[in-house]
């Protein structure tokens, strides 16, 4: 859960991320190569990318 002093969670941008991949996997089987599949793909390595520099920022 979430805090009211504003710190959010590292945990939240891997499970974030781990969804992306899985909506981008499924629009990719739907649709093949689109904008919206480039768009989540981008998205997961987006959150990805931060969950680590979270991590090994502490």
């Amino acid at each position: 859960m979430g805090s009211i002093d504003g710190d959010l969670p590292a945990i939240w941008f891997l499970i974030t991320s781990i969804g992306f991949i899985i909506l981008s996997f499924i629009q990719y089987r739907n649709a093949g190569k689109s904008i919206e599949t480039i768009f989540l793909s981008s998205l997961a390595i987006i959150f990805m990318i931060s969950y680590f520099l979270l991590i090994f920022s502490r």
